[in-house]
């Protein structure tokens, strides 16, 4: 499978103002700048009110920057400072080491447990985030998140329109990950995968020949999940 990355810039912008109605962060913002453009024009007659509107709109605009920064920190775990507490759940990846064999098509494939859900992911160290198809995240009964930020994102098949979710519990062979950020990703097909944003927060990830082998930081007893 081809590289998935992000739009260009210029992409991401145009389809935000598209999908402005479907992200209750935008829909804030631009609430936050219409309530400072009404200050703005009040200040000359009720100057009173017009620096309350501004300031309010100021002070919402931050908190709208604030989440923002907070849900772009959490797709690089380099950062590390997007906190639980700001109604995103903590990303741990757990469990024991997993030895994955290279599939005959020349890509690493993990059968998995979505919520429950049986799914296969191939393993793509050029995604960004990990992907699941539309058919599979209406099966495992994934829902984009209401404050998320539109995403569009560069795959083989030319640019697509996805949106970000919270994977509760994702299992494959020994290793768990709870609270993963996710992308839904219509035109995927039957192809889910298992991007950076899981293999940077294992203690390691390495291949050895035709084996891919899998650590988790903070070991826990084996699962019963296949392999």
């Amino acid at each position: 499978m081809g590289r998935m990355d992000f739009a260009p810039v210029w992409d991401q912008l145009a389809h935000s103002l598209a999908e402005l109605p479907r992200s209750g962060l935008l829909m804030a913002a631009v609430a936050a700048m219409l309530v400072g453009l009404l200050g703005s024009l009040l200040i000359r007659w009720v100057p009173s009110l017009g620096r309350l509107l501004r300031l309010a709109s100021t002070v919402c605009l931050m908190g709208v920057l604030v989440l923002v920064v907070l849900q772009l920190s959490r797709m690089d775990p380099r950062f590390g400072f997007a906190l639980p507490e700001f109604g995103l759940p903590q990303q741990v990846v757990e469990g024991g080491e997993t030895r994955v064999q290279l599939a005959r098509d020349g890509h690493f494939w993990l059968q998995g447990q979505l919520n429950g859900y049986p799914a296969n992911f191939l393993v793509d160290t050029g995604a960004t985030l990990t992907a699941v198809s539309a058919e599979t995240a209406e099966a495992a009964g994934l829902e984009p998140r209401s404050s998320g930020l539109p995403v569009r994102m560069q795959t083989a098949n030319g640019t697509v329109s996805a949106q970000l979710t919270s994977i509760d519990d994702l299992s494959f062979g020994n290793v768990t990950a709870r609270g993963l950020d996710a992308i839904i990703a219509p035109g995927l097909g039957p192809t889910n995968v298992i991007g950076m944003n899981l293999l940077s927060r294992l203690a390691s990830w390495r291949v050895e020949g035709d084996t891919m082998i899998l650590v988790p930081h903070h070991p826990q007893p084996a699962l019963n999940s296949p392999s």
